[in-house]
């Protein structure tokens, strides 16, 4: 008898229940409440409550598969028009962000800072430590023009982590490096970030500095398209107790740290032991983390709005052991086995190692405050996929004569292109294609009939002409 889930779906091993089902429409709806800064903008953009009505709250148990198809299309055409949708954002406040030590950098900020205020007459926060910077001569900017007296203002990582909704923009000066500092200064809601790119690669960064005018004035007058990069929640627990909780945008990184044995780590998922790691580590990345550690050690590129956790080992002591994707939707653990011979050790996004020892774990999750980054076109991932690492970049193919630098002197007639035409050949090859030049070899069973002698070349070259239909005649 064909077995039939509780749902009425046929062929399945296990049935869903009630409260699975429950529990995954809660986590939809939970989704969609999220306190995001850019899903707080779309009211206007998507009808999210219409969507919403697709998705039944009772009755689990007469739901047909008719119905949940339509759910899973309507979240994902709610996810596209998220993607599509320009949202017009009503600027006060602009927060930069830079590296303060670096003087180059600081002249640009004074730059952008001045243009803001005097254009746009908004608040613009800018690092504590330019207070009193010479070089960005904040006592200079307050003389030309008193606007700047109460327009420029000063941010603290205290500041923009107990008050993020305090900004409606973040501009970023730098690199990659900046927009990962970024995230970190953010540890829950977040702005839309505009990262504008002065650093060495920028898969982040696909805006020139040079036309900082053009894009921010498209920002204010037209309004933003923006990528809701997934971040993940990853939660420390030692001796039982939660420690810790860090939210990263690229990757969590669990080694073996200064040990000289392998890492021996158990790696879950939704409480199901998927498998027991031995490698120096693993890498656990988000979509956006995957061109960076995940990348050199393996694994695969993964499009930003692939809803994915990408499993990267590191130098394991397995060949089978390859990387892999797994739904975002899945509670990953990471745990340091009883037996294991040393500790383990974990950073986030580069930053703040800690130490993992017998019966520590580290529990990953999507994270219910994406990084929102402005787009700058509707390919800018492949674009800067292939900017930064030449993806796929190779010369086209020319013919040998192109190396000779000159026409041949004895070239044939020319085309009406005035190019010159293919030459006839000038090797005698007759002794190459000639009958007498084969041999036929019979089957090794006897006397084989006439269709299955096989003429043997006496040269190499007979078997590539003689493909190309270009064998002598005779």
């Amino acid at each position: 008898m064909m077995r039939t889930t509780a749902l009425g779906f046929p062929g399945s091993e296990s049935p869903i229940t009630n409260d699975q089902l429950s529990r995954s429409m809660e986590m939809i709806r939970e989704s969609f409440r999220t306190p995001c800064f850019v899903h707080r903008e779309l009211d206007d953009a998507v009808d999210v409550a219409t969507v919403l009505k697709e998705i039944p709250s009772e009755s689990f148990s007469h739901i047909s598969h008719s119905s949940l198809v339509q759910t899973a299309t309507g979240v994902r055409e709610l996810a596209k028009r998220i993607g599509q949708a320009r949202i017009k954002i009503n600027v006060r406040s602009v927060l930069i962000v830079t590296k303060a030590r670096d003087n180059s950098l600081i002249s640009l900020t004074r730059q952008l800072a001045r243009w803001l205020i005097s254009t746009r007459a908004v608040n613009v926060y800018v690092d504590a430590k330019l207070r009193m910077s010479k070089r960005f001569d904040a006592d200079g900017l307050i003389e030309e023009h008193e606007r700047f007296e109460y327009c420029l203002r000063y941010w603290t990582p205290e500041l923009t982590n107990s008050m993020p909704d305090l900004f409606d923009l973040v501009l970023t000066l730098g690199g990659d490096g900046t927009v990962l500092y970024t995230s970190w200064l953010f540890q829950k809601v977040v702005p839309p970030i505009l990262a504008f790119s002065l650093g060495s690669l920028g898969f982040l960064t696909n805006f020139k500095f040079q036309e900082y005018e053009q894009h921010l004035d498209k920002v204010f007058d037209t309004g933003i398209k923006v990528n809701l990069r997934m971040r993940f929640t990853c939660t420390v627990f030692k001796d039982g107790h939660q420690t810790e909780v860090h939210e990263v945008i690229n990757e969590i990184v669990i080694d073996r740290g200064p040990s000289p044995w392998i890492s021996m780590l158990e790696l879950y998922g939704d409480n199901h032991l998927l498998t027991v790691v031995q490698a120096d580590g693993l890498i656990l990345s988000t979509p956006t983390g995957s061109t960076a550690y995940s990348l050199s050690a393996g694994g695969s590129l993964v499009h930003p709005e692939i809803p994915a956790i990408s499993v990267t080992p590191i130098c394991p002591h397995t060949l089978s052991f390859r990387p892999m994707l797994l739904p975002d939707s899945m509670l990953l653990k990471v745990s340091v086995p009883r037996g294991a011979r040393n500790t383990a050790w974990a950073s986030f996004d580069g930053r703040h190692r800690v130490e993992l020892k017998s019966g520590d774990y580290v529990t990953v999750t999507a994270s219910q405050y994406p990084f929102p980054t402005v787009t700058s076109s509707p390919m800018d991932y492949i674009e800067s996929v292939s900017r930064t690492l030449r993806w796929n970049v190779r010369e086209q193919q020319k013919p040998f004569k192109d190396l000779l630098g000159i026409p041949h002197a004895n070239a044939g007639p020319s085309t009406p292109d005035g190019e010159p035409d293919d030459e006839d050949w000038d090797i005698d090859d007759t002794g190459v294609f000639s009958s007498s030049s084969s041999s036929t070899m019979l089957s090794s069973f006897g006397s084989a009939p006439q269709s299955v002698v096989t003429t043997v070349p006496s040269s190499p070259l007979h078997r590539e002409f003689s493909f190309m239909s270009l064998q002598n005649k005779s």
